[in-house]
């Protein structure tokens, strides 16, 4: 006698975890990439997507094509939804906007600046530590270090040489911990992107967020040590 469906509905949660912190870790994946990282068939990834899929917890979306595409139709990516995201580390954004919203309503919107601001500190606090201790790491390494260290689950892309200039980085934060109470209150990401900008000595600009829905928070980062050329040849 097989188990009733809710009991294999319980002993199937654990994995579906997985699946879905892998997704937040690593951004919109394919079914062969998620089966690969968590050693698991083809099959019981596409049965568990699929469940995930009916609850609202992940979206699928066609792949962005890197290079030339072959034959057939092209692999779909899955990324988590705003409920999918609901799960980790977000008990408390009501409690948190409320608390925002009377500090705008009481203080003005000058208090709320400087809350974003203080929280976005530990940036320029983290960043001289993790550098120290990684010196062969880039700068947007080591920027994913100090945010994945807050929450955000960052990686680092590559960016191609355009027209022969220098080619920069974009750091990409698969998760955002604050992302419910940066859509209304977006001094938040701003606070955050000027202190990337000031550990960097560069200016950088932020392409898409968690917070006004876009699947990931990504900041487009210059080559900086071609900047700190640029400059000096620039005052000489």
């Amino acid at each position: 006698m097989g188990k009733p469906d809710s009991a294999v509905e319980q002993s199937d949660q654990p994995t579906r975890q997985r699946v879905m912190r892998s997704i937040l870790d690593n951004g919109p994946s394919t079914a062969a990439a998620l089966a690969e990282r968590l050693e698991l068939t083809a099959a019981a990834v596409r049965r568990h997507l699929e469940a995930l899929l009916a609850d609202g917890a992940v979206e699928a979306r066609d792949a962005r094509p890197v290079g030339s595409r072959g034959r057939g139709r092209p692999a779909k990516v899955f990324a988590l939804t705003e409920r999918g995201r609901d799960g980790f580390d977000q008990q408390y954004d009501d409690l948190a906007t409320e608390a925002l919203r009377f500090l705008s309503e009481t203080a003005g919107a000058d208090a709320v600046r400087a809350f974003a601001e203080q929280r976005a500190s530990f940036i320029e606090r983290r960043f001289p530590e993790v550098q120290a201790a990684h010196p062969d790491a880039s700068p947007a390494e080591v920027l994913a270090q100090v945010f994945t260290a807050e929450g955000y689950a960052a990686t680092v892309r590559q960016l191609a040489p355009i027209n022969g200039a220098a080619k920069g980085e974009q750091l990409c934060q698969q998760h955002c911990p604050v992302s419910h109470v940066a859509h209304e209150f977006p001094q938040l990401c701003e606070a955050e992107t000027e202190a990337i900008g000031r550990v960097l000595g560069t200016h950088v600009q932020r392409l898409a967020t968690i917070a006004h829905g876009d699947g990931v928070c990504t900041t487009c980062i210059p080559d900086v040590n071609q900047h700190i050329k640029n400059k000096e040849e620039v005052s000489s």
